[in-house]
C-alpha cells in the first residue's frame, strides 16, 4: 500500500499535464469544431425564445407531468408533432471563463487523486512503472470518459461527439498515468 499523501506530487503534476493538453486539444486542433453546429434559422430561433425568459437550467420538451402521461395519446402527439429537444439554457452573460477553466482543473486533480486511491491501495512503493501505469490509467480513463455516454444513451447526444470526449479522456488517462508511473515513490 502507499499513502495517498506520498502521491501529491504524481496528483497535482497530472492535472497541469492534462489542463494544458485539454487546452491544446480544444484549442489548437480543429478536433472538436463540428461538435456543437449552428442551428438552423439561429437569429428567428432566439427572437422566438427570448420573450420567454426561460431561466438557466436543463428542460425536455415536450415533458409530461407524470410517469403515467408518458405513454398518453396526448403526449404522443407532441413527440410526433416536434419538436422534441433536451436543451440546457446559459445565463445571459459571457462565459467566465476563468470560472470554468479553474473547475476543469480541480476536476482534474480530482481524478489523478481516485487514481491515486486506487492504485495506492493496489500498489506497493517501488512498484513498477507498468503496473502502476496499468491501475492509474484504468481508474483515470473511468473518471474522464465513461460518465460521458450516459449523454448518448439517455439524451440522444451525437455518439461522434462523445467518442471524440472518450478518445480526449483517453489522452488524459495516458497522461495521468505516465505522470504517475514516472513519479512513483520508491521503498
Amino acid at each position: 500500500m502507499t499513502g495517498l499523501m506520498s502521491l501529491w506530487l504524481p496528483i497535482l503534476l497530472s492535472a497541469v499535464i492534462v489542463f494544458v493538453a485539454s487546452t491544446l486539444i480544444h484549442m489548437m486542433l480543429p478536433w472538436h469544431r463540428s461538435d456543437y453546429p449552428k442551428m438552423p434559422n439561429e437569429d428567428r430561433v432566439r427572437d422566438a425564445l427570448r420573450p420567454l425568459a426561460i431561466p438557466p437550467g436543463d428542460y425536455m420538451v415536450p415533458r409530461p407531468e407524470t410517469r403515467k402521461d408518458w405513454s398518453s395519446p396526448v403526449y404522443d402527439e407532441k413527440v410526433k408533432q416536434g419538436p422534441n429537444l433536451v436543451i440546457t439554457v446559459l445565463p445571459n452573460a459571457p462565459f467566465a471563463m476563468g470560472k470554468i477553466m479553474s473547475q476543469w482543473f480541480l476536476y482534474a486533480v480530482v481524478v489523478g487523486v481516485f487514481a491515486a486511491y486506487v492504485a495506492g491501495r493496489a500498489l506497493p512503493p517501488a512498484s513498477e512503472y507498468l503496473r502502476v501505469f496499468r491501475f492509474v490509467g484504468v481508474t483515470a480513463f473511468v473518471g474522464y470518459s465513461l460518465a460521458l455516454w450516459q449523454m448518448s444513451i439517455w439524451y440522444r447526444r451525437s455518439w461522434t461527439t462523445t467518442i471524440k470526449a472518450t478518445v480526449d479522456g483517453l489522452v488524459y488517462a495516458l497522461l495521468t498515468a505516465g505522470t504517475f508511473g514516472w513519479l512513483w515513490p520508491g521503498s
